[in-house]
């Protein structure tokens, strides 16, 4: 009887963790706060938190004000003919997010009028929604567009600024 009871028991135990498990929280120091079952919990940042943020309040308003100079970079890029869309999927608490600021603003740079580069914090409500337009399973994500928004190139994790080149010159990118 105890034989069953064990092989009973651990099956019972088995499917709890097949249930319940997906909806365990992940927290993390770099603000993930993922269930497990999206791979982004387990994947997505190294557990680090950025020594130079104090609280969330003041995390999120970076990312709102990021995303208010994406607005204007669009607008004052529209005259001209933009060839890609580079957009980048992230967190400003990540620590492999916070490596791409510099590639950002070296393509904003180098290819200022060609390019547009858009950067959302998955984080928070509204990156989160471009989050889930975009499928990401990892941050970052780094997705480019062609001229008429169709994907061409997607990559997960950091990409360093020479990748990031060869990926914008398949498309015409001078």
């Amino acid at each position: 009887m105890k034989k069953y009871y064990k092989k009973f028991a651990l099956a019972l135990f088995a499917a709890g963790l097949m249930i319940g498990a997906p909806y365990i929280k992940t927290p993390c120091d770099c603000g993930a706060n993922l269930p497990l079952i999206f791979p982004g919990a387990i994947l997505g940042c190294s557990g680090e938190k950025d020594s130079t943020s104090s609280d969330n309040s003041s995390n999120q308003t970076v990312a709102v004000e990021k995303a208010n100079q994406n607005e204007v970079d669009v607008k004052s890029t529209e005259k001209t003919e933009i060839k890609v869309t580079f957009v980048e999927l992230g967190s400003v608490n990540c620590v492999p997010c916070r490596m791409m600021e510099p590639v950002l603003d070296e393509v904003k740079k180098k290819y200022a009028g060609q390019v547009k580069v858009l950067f959302y914090d998955v984080w928070t409500p509204e990156g989160r929604e471009e989050g889930y337009k975009y499928n990401i399973r990892v941050i970052p994500t780094q997705v480019f567009l062609d001229k008429d928004g169709k994907e061409y190139f997607r990559h997960e994790g950091f990409f360093p600024f020479e990748e990031v080149d060869k990926i914008l010159k398949q498309k015409g990118v001078k």
